[in-house]
């Protein structure tokens, strides 16, 4: 499948080359509109608007629905006023919401100008929902039956609004439009005509989720309860929209995207590495840097301390960078596995005390393995006495190091702090100021060497 989508940019290029208009509409009418869509994010801005002026008004709306945020916005101001109006008049609500979140105010304002009144009432109240909770991500248009309704009626009614329910399952509402059930909807094809919509209704409270809740918890609940459609509610039990899966997979990958460019210390960066500016990617990127550079001239110092240590046995020396980075990789290792497991749920802040004794036995197995591997070395570059001190110092330096890692998120955690923004950086810089002292406190016990 990848290859054929990569084949018809190749053709599509080609055509483009040729100025080919004909043969360009015969390859559009063939594409999908996903498939549009990513052809068109391959090409710069003239050929992008040249490609899609091609498409008729349906299809560019449905193309539009799949481009990422900065191909949109180049599109609607390249595009004339009646065409921008039309596409975002046609776009879903949730989808609108996630666009105009990114404007500046000014451009806000600009665009909402070209909407009807409904959609600017409708837009403006989801852009009113805190960011990142479930209100901005949810899809308002949904459909609803009367408990009280005949099955004819319901599918009836549903068959009307065929446009906003695309769902597989049926929300049953109370006369305040609270939900009293996600009824399948094959229960209601199996079930006699006449009989009445409340019939189906089962005892068990629906699941649903708060408007107000983070985003990401909905994407959890989903796939916990392995659902289509997550309902969404108020205060006070009202139905407000729906969550579907294809908004869980779009955000699970912002976040996972998002939680990348922490452990990376990046920060949050708003558009691809191809789209950002190299001033945007040296501003994310410098803060970090800094501040680490800064730390670990601690590092710097504490080596100077044992110059006089370094010169009685220059051979340790050699086996420093590998020691230090050695616990750099357990700790980052240990910290990526909590980080990554607190984010899904899967680990608490309570559970340290249990994974910690886990974690004690695995780093400890980890650095006996390591530390008999570069014994070996020593063995070879030192003797007996070198051997031994550099395979206790790999033993110890990435049991610290791994324990470090687990723990760290935690503390972070307790402290409200983001564990994925700092936990790989700190336990990188900590693993190395601690691997220097561990190692140099037992050249000193092992080998007798003065203190320095």
């Amino acid at each position: 499948m990848e290859l054929h989508l990569e084949q018809s940019i190749i053709e599509l290029k080609e055509l483009l080359r040729l100025d080919d208009r004909d043969g360009l509409h015969e390859l559009l009418d063939y594409m999908r509109v996903q498939d549009i869509a990513h052809a068109l994010m391959e090409l710069g801005d003239d050929d992008l608007c040249a490609v899609f002026n091609l498409l008729p008004p349906g299809r560019k709306a449905d193309v539009f629905a799949y481009l990422d945020t900065a191909h949109q916005i180049r599109l609607l101001e390249a595009s004339p006023r009646e065409d921008a109006r039309f596409i975002l008049s046609e776009m879903e609500a949730d989808d609108l919401t996630a666009l105009l979140q990114t404007l500046d105010p000014d451009t806000l304002r600009g665009y909402l100008r070209l909407l009807p009144f409904r959609a600017i009432r409708r837009a403006l109240k989801q852009l009113n929902y805190p960011e990142d909770s479930v209100g901005r991500v949810m899809s308002p248009d949904v459909v609803a039956v009367d408990p009280d309704w005949t099955l004819k009626r319901a599918l009836a009614f549903i068959r009307r609004n065929a446009d906003e329910h695309s769902n597989n399952v049926i929300f049953v509402v109370d006369p305040d439009r609270v939900l009293l059930a996600a009824v399948p909807i094959r229960h209601f094809l199996r079930a006699g005509a006449d009989s009445p919509v409340r019939d189906l209704l089962d005892e068990g409270e629906p699941i649903t989720i708060a408007v107000s809740e983070d985003a990401v918890e909905a994407a959890r609940r989903i796939q916990h309860y392995d659902l289509e459609t997550l309902p969404v509610v108020g205060e006070t039990g009202e139905l407000l929209g729906v969550v579907t899966v294809d908004d869980v997979m779009d955000l699970i990958e912002a976040e996972s995207t998002e939680d990348f460019h922490k452990l990376g210390s990046v920060g949050t960066l708003p558009l691809s590495p191809q789209e950002a500016s190299p001033f945007l990617l040296y501003r994310k990127r410098i803060g970090w840097l800094l501040g680490l550079v800064a730390f670990n001239t601690i590092g710097a110092m504490m080596i100077s301390q044992y110059e006089e240590i370094i010169e009685a046995v220059v051979v340790l020396v050699f086996f420093l960078p590998l020691l230090i980075a050695s616990g750099g990789n357990a700790g980052a290792q240990s910290s990526t596995l909590m980080v990554r497991a607190m984010a899904t749920g899967e680990v608490t802040a309570r559970d340290w005390l249990k994974l910690w004794a886990k974690e004690m036995g695995v780093s400890v197995t980890l650095g006996v393995s390591m530390g008999v591997a570069v014994s070996l070395v020593g063995l070879w570059r030192g003797g007996p006495e070198i051997a031994l001190l550099v395979a206790l110092a790999m033993t110890v330096i990435v049991t610290v190091a791994s324990i470090l890692g687990m723990l760290l998120p935690v503390v972070l955690n307790k402290l409200r702090l983001d564990p994925a923004t700092a936990s790989v950086p700190l336990v990188t810089s900590l693993a190395d100021i601690g691997g220097i002292l561990i190692y140099f406190s037992l050249a000193v016990a092992l080998l007798g060497l003065a203190t320095p």
